[in-house]
């Protein structure tokens, strides 16, 4: 079952957005569509307590060459928040590819900034088939390289969080001096509830913790990008090093960007990714 929200939206003077809420078994998918129907599919997931809003800047850079999709993660965004549905990064890649099901896309490059990275290892686990290619953007390949935050993370206990809490919490998301962060994107936080907030960062541990990312992604044999902003605060931008052991790997280092590169310098960002998908990218039949 399809729920339309309305129908189409304009992004940025490019092509028509189209969306669309996909009914899944165990939640309602917002979906966002651009591009030519017939391009190659390009998946972009967000990360944490984000939602496709953090594409918005991206999407006209991508749309000529490609048949975009975006979806809010099930807890995120105008996706359902239910509390008593699984929010293990399996089950997130899962419903990923039961939206590409839906969609009719059979091959699909798949891109994921941050923990929407780990889904995308997730989905490329479970669907071979339809994962031709990842790129990850900003994607911590284990816990060793995360960067501890010098304040307490925000519990169910502050919830709903204060808008101090929240710009310190999306403070280390940026280091591109004099970048101010879509306040928008504060409110997709906001629109959270403490449960969703709490076991999505919780699922994204839990799977690192179990296998690091590059071993994961070594047994696969699937092309692969990583882009990663030299001054993340999250992350450990000398840790992209660590993919270079899955053969083939490519690694990008954007300097003078941090965490959230797709926001901070869009056009940068999108150089090395358009010039993988025009190498591993599959038309649609």
């Amino acid at each position: 079952m399809t729920v339309s929200d309305g129908g189409s939206y304009v992004n940025g003077g490019a092509e028509a957005t189209e969306s669309s809420t996909l009914s899944l078994d165990d939640g309602d998918i917002y979906v966002c569509q651009d591009g030519p129907r017939d391009a190659p599919a390009l998946l972009l997931i967000h990360g944490s307590a984000s939602s496709t809003r953090s594409w918005d800047a991206m999407v006209p850079l991508l749309t000529a060459s490609h048949r975009v999709i975006r979806i809010d993660l099930l807890g995120h965004g105008r996706s359902g928040k239910p509390a008593d549905r699984s929010y293990e990064l399996p089950d997130q890649a899962r419903r990923a590819g039961a939206v590409l099901d839906r969609l009719g896309v059979e091959h699909s490059v798949v891109v994921g900034h941050s923990s929407g990275g780990v889904v995308a290892t997730a989905l490329a686990e479970q669907r071979p088939d339809l994962v031709t290619a990842l790129a990850l953007v900003n994607t911590g390949p284990s816990l060793d390289a995360f960067i501890a935050p010098e304040s307490a993370a925000i519990g169910p206990s502050q919830w709903p969080p204060s808008d101090e809490q929240l710009r310190r919490l999306a403070s280390t998301g940026f280091s591109r001096a004099g970048y101010q962060f879509p306040e928008e994107l504060l409110d997709e936080v906001r629109a959270m509830t403490s449960h969703t907030f709490t076991t999505t960062m919780r699922a994204t541990r839990s799977y690192l913790e179990q296998r690091a990312l590059p071993d994961r992604l070594a047994v696969l044999g699937k092309p692969l990008l990583v882009i990663f902003g030299e001054d993340d605060r999250r992350w450990r931008s000398s840790s992209a090093a660590d993919y270079r052991a899955v053969p083939g790997a490519k690694v990008e280092l954007l300097p003078g960007l941090g965490h959230s590169p797709l926001l901070e310098d869009p056009p940068r960002t999108a150089t090395p990714l358009l010039a993988f998908t025009a190498i591993h990218a599959v038309r649609a039949d």
